[in-house]
């Protein structure tokens, strides 16, 4: 038999960002993925669900839930992955080895002979608290912590936790999956001497956008917590440093926390987009309207073969410059084919594009448009009878074509690319728009306008309000009957996001 291996991944508490380097390489070189329902989805390799590489197996352990799996079950599993010489991260939630069952699958993988390397995750019981504004340690008011699970019933007969040890002990009490039983945990701890108006405080999906945070006393908490319905999965802390969470509440006062907002970009550029929004606070939504398709590039192939006979490049888009780009290295040519060729775009993040191919643009607009770009053309003495290469998008309105034609340029237009219907996560936005939970959809072009119409209906797409990148995806919105709650005043993300922080 070929011999696989299992590696144990702690996943962190939710917060993609939180894993370690080596699981997130671990995932991305896997075999199969066999992960949990507090392991966040995202970070689940791109594309694994339609091409089955790496193989996918939810194992959602929550209590009660229908679709959980035995603990034996997922053991078996694991056994028969490695057995048949694959490489299995079973991604779990937090840490392995802290509430997670992790010790008792690699005993298992032991027992069965089975190669298995351990790989920590950051544990909730310390982000959560940290996420909400809450030392667990402090110098002044916490010199220890004490981690607990709260599934344990202090009320049973026999119990493993010495709870009036721990009213005792004078540091901070972390309760893991305590919700249902905080009411008896906060009674014995009373009981045993723990000062009743103590601090404490309930943090649902710690780290998630959807966090929420419940201070009160350890003998009224369990009363606020379910008047605030809080409900798994929760982090209880108990101790005096819950005072500090005034001063140091961080993440929920980011200036976009709370709000549900949807990209549509297509997947190759929404990160930049979602990472800006995300910094801010936003539940971000990434819902591609459109994907990027090449058309048949012979006729760009053929211009770059001839590239010393033009005088002006022209791109209006970053789409154009990849696929331009991979077309003259794959014709052999690199950077220096460009020297003599004067070089237009249309806007910074075009600009940008270019400049980390180490071209620096001669043209940019103050207007981030086709017209801007044509009135400083026009305002040039060297256009006049000269060849021009302009690599665009099928469809692309031909204002800067005619204009530069009326100005009496020789220009060659290169139809690229052309944006197709994506909508991959269009039924998951869909049910977020019909349960009200979305504030807000970005559009950065007008092709994006009219994907998302096809990829969640009309109905829905009228619901929410839009925020536009600048006017003519402002027109496409409008002529489909769509809300414009935001214009950027600039054509470029950082001025996208700017309107859209104006508007919360």
């Amino acid at each position: 038999m070929a011999e696989g291996k299992i590696f144990l991944v702690g996943a962190g508490p939710g917060d993609p960002g939180l894993i370690t380097v080596r699981g997130k390489q671990l995932i991305d070189s896997a075999d199969a993925v066999v992960y949990d329902a507090l392991a966040n989805s995202v970070l689940l390799p791109a594309g694994a669900r339609t091409t089955g590489r790496p193989e996918l197996f939810y194992v959602g352990k929550r209590g009660g839930a229908k679709d959980s799996v035995t603990q034996e079950e997922i053991n078996t599993l694991l056994v028969r992955l490695a057995r048949e010489g694959k490489r299995v991260v079973r991604l779990k939630g937090g840490d392995p080895f802290v509430f997670g069952r992790g010790s008792e699958e690699a005993q298992a993988m032991n027992d069965a002979s089975v190669p298995f390397e351990v790989v920590p995750g950051i544990t909730a019981g310390i982000a959560a608290p940290a996420y909400a504004g809450i030392p667990v340690t402090h110098r002044t008011l916490a010199t220890s912590v004490t981690f607990v699970t709260g599934h344990e019933d202090p009320a049973k007969p026999s119990t493993q936790t010495n709870w009036t040890a721990l009213a005792k002990s004078g540091g901070t009490i972390v309760l893991y999956m305590g919700v249902k039983t905080l009411a008896n945990i906060a009674d014995t701890l009373i009981e045993g001497g723990m000062p009743a108006d103590i601090p404490a405080a309930a943090i649902q999906w710690g780290t998630h956008p959807k966090q929420r945070t419940v201070v009160a006393t350890l003998e009224t908490l369990a009363a606020k917590a379910i008047e605030q319905d809080i409900t798994a999965p929760v982090i209880t802390v108990i101790g005096w440093s819950v005072v500090l969470r005034d001063e140091l509440n961080w993440f929920e006062r980011r200036p976009l926390f709370g709000k549900r907002i949807v990209v549509t970009r297509a997947s190759q550029q929404a990160p930049a987009l979602t990472e800006k929004l995300s910094e801010l606070g936003a539940d971000v939504i990434e819902m591609p309207a459109t994907q990027i398709a090449r058309l048949d590039l012979a006729p760009l192939r053929a211009e770059i073969g001839q590239l010393s006979l033009y005088h002006w490049l022209i791109f209006t888009s970053q789409n154009a410059i990849t696929i331009f780009w991979e077309q003259l290295l794959g014709e052999g040519k690199d950077a220096r084919a460009l020297a003599g060729l004067k070089v237009a775009a249309v806007g910074p993040a075009t600009a940008g594009a270019l400049l980390e191919h180490g071209i620096t643009v001669d043209v940019i607009p103050n207007r981030f448009v086709a017209e801007g770009l044509l009135e400083v053309m026009r305002a040039r003495d060297d256009v006049a009878g000269k060849k021009v290469l302009y690599v665009t998008a099928e469809g692309a309105r031909d204002v800067l074509q005619q204009g530069l034609k009326e100005i009496g340029a020789d220009v060659r237009l290169i139809e690229a690319y052309r944006s197709i219907v994506d909508g991959e996560g269009a039924e998951k936005l869909a049910r977020a728009i019909e349960a009200g939970r979305v504030d807000l959809v970005t559009f950065t072009s007008g092709s994006a306008v009219r994907g998302y119409i096809d990829a969640v209906g009309e109905d829905l797409a009228l619901r929410v309000p839009a925020a536009s990148i600048g006017a003519q995806t402002s027109e496409a919105l409008r002529d489909a009957g769509i809300e414009v709650k935001v214009e950027a005043k600039e054509a470029t993300l950082d001025g996208l996001v700017s309107e859209v922080l104006n508007a919360f």
